[in-house]
C-alpha cells in the first residue's frame, strides 16, 4: 500500500511539539526551496515563549529548520527542541521571523 503525498498546505495550522511533549508553536507558513521542491523550514507563531523568549526578542515568530522535524501527523514532532534552544548541542538556532 503506497501512501499518498500530502499537500504542503496541510501543514499550516498544525501544532508543533517537542519529542518530549512540550508545545513549541503553531505552523503559520512554510519556507520552501522552489528549485529543489522541498520544504526547508516551518514558520511558527503562537510560540511557547518559555522556549523562545531570548530568540524572538520582539519578532512575530520563528522559522525552524525542517530537518528538525521528526514526524508529521495530527501534530508535528521536532527533535531536542529544549536542548537546541539553550545551545547545549552545538546546532544552529531558529531564525526570528519578522514578517
Amino acid at each position: 500500500m503506497t501512501e499518498e503525498p500530502q499537500e504542503i498546505t496541510t501543514l499550516v495550522g498544525r501544532e508543533v511539539y517537542s519529542n518530549d511533549g512540550v508545545f513549541v508553536g503553531q505552523v503559520e507558513d512554510l519556507r520552501l526551496d522552489v528549485d529543489g521542491r522541498t520544504v526547508t523550514g516551518l514558520a511558527l507563531t503562537q510560540l511557547n515563549y518559555d522556549l523562545f523568549n531570548e530568540q524572538v526578542n520582539g519578532s512575530r515568530g520563528v522559522i525552524l529548520p525542517y530537518r528538525w522535524v521528526r514526524s508529521v501527523g495530527d501534530v508535528i514532532l521536532v527533535n531536542d527542541i529544549v536542548e537546541r534552544m539553550h545551545g547545549t548541542n552545538g546546532e544552529e538556532e531558529p531564525l526570528a521571523a519578522s514578517h
